[in-house]
């Protein structure tokens, strides 16, 4: 059991009192002392060790300071020279009790490692303005009280919409839970965020600011969460002006098309051509051209990038695509490999998958992007053989396709491969779980009929990799 005396004074120590006294469960030893019949709720000489007297005179405060070991000493007095006096006579008497204090003038005249001070109106206007819209609602009394903790509501229009909790990057920063219809909800890698859930966050409070940010954002944000910028590797060397010409010419395209910040185009291997020369006339304050004149690590370089430029898009052509897989895989950042028909052609977004949960845990980045590219989608469900999965499926892209407005066509044919309908055509773009079944050998897969496996049947095309929860 922990001692505590408590001097108290005017009506916010009464009502303070009246906290006390209806805590249920607490072993604690309470001593009031006060100096004011008025303070004082009724009954409460029945529960407590009741003082009366000047918390001011210091030989009275000594005898009841002597008389009992105090774990903390808690003040919450109604004038400014009582409260100050009164600290200043506890400390003459005791210098290492705690104390805490509620201090509503704002004085400045503490300095004392173990003393608490609540400055009540500061508390006050920042919890009333936890009321305005689209502010953050933080921590204060736990932890540093410094906005490591935070809930956020997801909003109807938020690109984090329909998302499983293991495809969200979460760098220096949690969802340790969530809150759906008054109950809460432990963070597990396929639980799903739905419209107004609030997601409980713990993390750098700088890093929760910008999350929040994101968070709030309605569609039309791709590449966020994954980053904000999109990046191209031309390596000078391997690719000839037409490959690199053709590249940067998609990349501008995006640049101007999606909801990104910047545009990384990093050089090595450098040669002196009309190439080298073009390339460094794009340069501008939202289009970063980096050449490389000395390292020619190429995969060192890649993670360099990658660690230091929020990079939420990685642009791609088939050759680079096939040799670094690997190590982009295990960044978790989509990937756009870019095809040989040129952006102009893609009319549609495609989907081919078997596993509905695979299409549900990308459908809201999958809408996002072909909303901001005016893309309508046609999604291959060629196994509806489960029959309320399969409506589920329809029932979920229908949802989001009111969302985003954008038109869905399902299409449901289990006799015809949809590689042999899709083969020929040039029209779209494909989007593919990022997973391990991609940076396997093709050998492995020539006898497959999984449509993640068999991605580069359609390699011509254009194919964003959509990082896979695994």
């Amino acid at each position: 059991m922990k001692k505590i005396l408590i001097i108290a004074d005017g009506i916010l120590a009464k009502q303070f009192l009246e906290k006390i006294m209806s805590l249920k469960g607490s072993e604690n030893l309470y001593t009031i002392l006060a100096y004011r019949d008025k303070t004082l709720p009724k009954d409460i000489m029945k529960k407590y060790d009741l003082h009366f007297f000047d918390p001011t005179s210091f030989s009275k405060l000594s005898d009841l300071l002597y008389s009992g070991k105090f774990y903390q000493i808690m003040i919450t007095m109604s004038k400014r020279h009582d409260l100050i006096n009164t600290y200043k006579n506890i400390r003459r008497i005791d210098k290492d009790v705690e104390i805490s204090l509620i201090d509503r003038w704002g004085i400045k005249d503490f300095k004392d490692a173990k003393l608490s001070t609540l400055i009540s109106k500061n508390l006050l206007v920042s919890r009333f303005a936890d009321f305005l819209p689209d502010r953050p609602v933080v921590a204060r009394n736990v932890g540093l009280g410094e906005g490591e903790v935070m809930e956020v509501q997801v909003p109807a229009g938020s690109s984090y919409l329909y998302r499983h909790l293991a495809s969200i990057e979460q760098k220096e920063w949690r969802i340790v839970a969530l809150y759906r219809n008054k109950k809460l909800l432990l963070s597990r890698p396929t639980l799903m965020i739905r419209p107004n859930d609030t997601l409980l966050l713990v993390g750098k409070p700088s890093i929760l600011a910008n999350v929040y940010k994101s968070i709030k954002q309605e569609s039309g944000q791709f590449p966020k969460p994954f980053g904000s910028n999109i990046y191209t590797l031309i390596d000078m060397q391997k690719m000839s002006d037409k490959q690199i010409d053709f590249i940067l010419n998609d990349a501008m395209l995006l640049h101007s098309n999606l909801n990104n910040q910047k545009l990384y185009v990093r050089v090595v291997n450098p040669t002196y051509s009309k190439a080298y020369e073009k390339i460094k006339k794009y340069r501008n304050t939202h289009i970063i051209i980096d050449i490389e004149y000395h390292r020619i690590d190429i995969k060192k370089i890649l993670q360099d990038d990658i660690d230091k430029l929020d990079i939420g898009l990685i642009l791609a052509d088939k050759s680079f695509f096939k040799s670094y897989k690997e190590i982009l895989y295990k960044q978790k950042l989509p990937v756009l490999k870019v095809g040989i028909f040129g952006y102009k052609s893609v009319e549609k977004g495609v989907i081919l998958a078997t596993n509905s949960e695979d299409i549900e845990r990308e459908s809201s980045v999958i809408l996002d992007v072909c909303s901001q590219l005016d893309l309508k989608i046609n999604l291959y469900n060629f196994d509806p053989s489960d029959m309320d999965e399969s409506k589920n499926l329809v029932d979920h892209f229908e949802h989001l396709s009111q969302l985003f407005e954008i038109e869905v066509n399902i299409i449901e044919n289990d006799e015809k491969n949809p590689l042999l309908e899709l083969k020929d055509k040039k029209d779209f773009i494909q989007f593919v779980p990022f997973n391990q079944k991609i940076i396997k050998s093709r050998i492995s897969t020539l006898m497959s009929t999984d449509m993640d496996k068999l991605y580069y049947k359609l390699e011509d095309n254009y194919q964003l990799f959509i990082p896979a929860e695994e």
